[in-house]
């Protein structure tokens, strides 16, 4: 069943009746107040996502999405737009960053060609492939150094796309969802998006991607001015999307939407994935109060990204390879916060004493 867009965009706020009740909950256990710093607020968070004081990590899933970009035909990648379709085949084949992050951390792995240009290089037997979901929209976005990269028209059928994959594993149980992406020039297509929906100078959001020289990205920067200068009408998030934006970051978006109507707990990634949320966020703002924001990218831009959210990231590890791989790092935290939460004593039920506060005589007076 396809949602439409006006459905998609119907996210409930995260809602706060229980907030009392679970930080009674994270203040009573067997712990100084506060003594578990950023996990008490996650394991606040979860709780209200999920509407109960013992949230779960159930079934989690990171869905990478893989696409081409018509822009890399201007030079803005050291790299052939073949490359997506090796980095796939190496999804698929367990060989990547993401197979090995989303094994320590107990992710299911859905690799979805969203886009990709070129044909796939031969692949292992299809029993060893069903990780693989094929829904391209094309064989690559147009350039948009001359045209949109996609119609209208494709891009809500993109953002549909996503969320449609986000509703299959929500009917198999998963409740903490994360998402990556594959994609030659999507640092380029995640700037433009940045520069238009945060109103910031491209010259701030762009960075080295996979790894350009000075001169590279000093092309890279003229690009897209250029681009953003050539559609100056493209300014409501669809028209911003359809124009600068990737059917892999589109379908991305519109999981976002869906992860949260859902209400899923969403591991943030990188510089591409909050492109996307940027999008999604645009078109349903309660959208980032189910996101988790996993780690700060060692890209340009991306801790911008995360002051427009006003977010604190849970890592930094100086990442930018993209694929998932810093929100994957993030899963041991929550399983982290559920358990204590869940799990470790209140003073009341081990028979420890609770903190005494002093006598008011005793205590120092103010401004000594």
């Amino acid at each position: 069943m396809t949602s439409t867009l006006s459905e998609l965009l119907a996210v409930e706020p995260l809602g706060s009746s229980l907030r009392d009740a679970l930080q009674h909950l994270i203040d009573t256990k067997t712990k100084p107040p506060g003594s578990l710093g950023r996990l008490e607020a996650l394991a606040r968070q979860l709780g209200l996502i999920q509407r109960t004081t013992r949230p779960r990590v159930e079934r989690p899933v990171m869905i990478v999405f893989a696409g081409d970009h018509g822009i890399a035909n201007e030079g803005v990648s050291p790299y052939p737009q073949a490359v997506t379709a090796q980095m796939v085949a190496n999804f698929i084949a367990g060989g990547a960053a993401i197979n090995a992050f989303s094994g320590v951390a107990g992710l299911e792995l859905e690799i979805v060609d969203a886009g990709v240009a070129t044909p796939l290089p031969p692949l292992p037997p299809l029993t060893e492939v069903s990780k693989l979901v094929s829904l391209p929209m094309a064989r690559g976005t147009r350039n948009f150094a001359h045209e949109p990269a996609m119609t209208r028209d494709e891009a809500i059928a993109a953002l549909a796309a996503g969320a449609a994959r986000v509703r299959h594993h929500a009917a198999l149980g998963t409740n903490v969802i994360g998402f990556g992406e594959m994609g030659i020039a999507n640092t380029s297509s995640a700037a433009c998006l940045m520069s238009r929906l945060c109103s910031v100078p491209i010259d701030e959001c762009v960075g080295r991607g996979t790894g350009l020289d000075n001169a590279g990205l000093a092309r890279k920067r003229n690009v897209l001015a250029a681009a953003l200068a050539r559609h100056p009408n493209a300014r409501e998030p669809i028209d911003v999307l359809a124009t600068f934006g990737g059917f892999e970051i589109a379908m991305m978006a519109g999981a976002f939407l869906e992860a949260a109507r859902q209400r899923m707990a969403i591991l943030v990634d990188g510089f591409i994935a909050t492109a996307a949320l940027l999008v999604a966020d645009a078109l349903a703002p309660h959208v980032r109060e189910y996101c988790v924001f996993a780690h700060a990218s060692n890209e340009a831009g991306h801790r911008r990204m995360l002051d427009h959210f006003g977010a604190r990231e849970l890592l930094a590890l100086d990442l930018r390879l993209g694929e998932g791989t810093g929100a994957a790092l993030a899963v041991p935290l929550l399983r982290a916060a559920v358990a204590f939460l869940n799990e470790m004593a209140s003073f009341e039920s081990a028979g420890v004493d609770e903190r005494n506060e002093r006598p008011s005589s005793e205590r120092p007076e103010r401004g000594h």
